[in-house]
């Protein structure tokens, strides 16, 4: 069994769903077009980023892990299925939650796999340096999972796999170690535009190319701090989402013959699978704090759910009158 053979089976066993390598090596052409540092440097000359300001904070090393981890020379790249087979109940008064935070915040149950999966590495080879990050580090986390074959990013922006659609969620322990390499997954979008077409504020602006700005995963999480107001001309087209938002990913065919997750963490709550909004208007930041404790929900902080739940109630109004009869404002006072 070869060294990379020996973490994959050791990360499998973990209970990650989908494991890669991919080769990391320096990137002397990072102007050239088509490369990691161009396409982001080209999304963030467009603006797309919005508020999310880190993201243009040294771009450079986000496109070039070697400038993370010094000497690093392979990207180990994990998936977990979160896909949970349920439905969302989404009768009058009831609000809708990204699927992806329905249980646990996928952050620590990750994060605790990662650990363990880089204390195996060490009894491999003790001299190997390594850091590993969930979606919190400078790292293009889905464009090196694509590179170690767990898929290929979608038109919708979001990594696609084969057997478990977009309902992955992504990790990476980088290495020194020189690993063996998997073929890259190949894109197999082919014409299809059903997430194009699906994504209610036109995010997608183009295929593979998604305008934060407009996509109601920003607008309902990102957009947190006392203050941030969602456009009046979005505001509607969120409907009940309070949460993020799945409507690209429940219009990809591949999303719809993904097997059940086993990860129990991952398992809804009928808080969120069915969150009742009058229920959640009336929370106080602190029982905001402990209804969420463990939950990824908490990144929306108290006061932008409560203005998604305000614009979500109001929608559910309009819906049921047929027409909000006035300009939309989504001011929460």
């Amino acid at each position: 069994m070869t060294l990379a053979e020996a973490i994959k089976q050791e990360a499998l066993r973990l209970g990650f769903d989908a494991v890669g390598i991919s080769r990391a090596t320096s990137n002397p052409a990072a102007s050239l077009p088509g490369s990691l540092y161009a396409r982001l440097r080209e999304w963030l000359d467009r603006g797309y980023e919005g508020a999310m300001g880190w993201m243009a904070q040294r771009p450079e090393r986000r496109a070039d892990p070697q400038q993370v981890l010094p000497g690093c020379r392979s990207i180990i790249s994990v998936g977990m299925n979160y896909f949970t087979g349920h439905r969302p109940d989404e009768s009058p008064g009831r609000g809708r939650i990204a699927r992806y935070a329905w249980g646990r915040d996928y952050h620590g149950v990750l994060q605790a796999k990662l650990e363990r999966l880089e204390a195996h590495l060490k009894t491999l080879a003790s001299d190997a340096g390594s850091c590993w990050y969930v979606d919190t580090g400078p790292v293009m986390e889905k464009a090196w999972a694509q590179r170690a074959g767990l898929g290929w990013i979608g038109k919708h922006s979001n990594l696609v796999s084969p057997r478990y659609g977009s309902w992955l969620l992504l990790g990476e322990l980088l290495t020194t170690l020189e690993l063996d390499a998997d073929e890259p997954g190949a894109d197999l979008c082919g014409t299809c535009q059903l997430c194009i077409r699906a994504c209610p504020t036109g995010a997608i602006v183009e295929p593979y190319v998604v305008d934060a700005r407009r996509c109601i995963a920003y607008l309902t999480i990102e957009l947190h701090k006392p203050g941030d107001e969602i456009p009046a001309e979005l505001a509607p087209k969120l409907g009940n989402r309070i949460f993020g938002c799945d409507d690209c990913l429940d219009a990809c065919p591949y999303n719809m013959t993904a097997p059940p997750t086993q990860e129990a963490a991952f398992q809804p709550s009928l808080l969120t699978l069915a969150p009742p909004l009058a229920e959640l208007e009336a929370t106080s930041e602190r029982t905001f704090a402990d209804m969420f404790r463990l939950s990824a929900i908490r990144r929306a902080k108290h006061w932008g759910l409560l203005r998604n739940v305000t614009i979500a109630r109001r929608n559910d109004q309009a819906s049921s009158q047929g027409s909000s009869g006035r300009p939309f404002s989504t001011n929460v006072s």
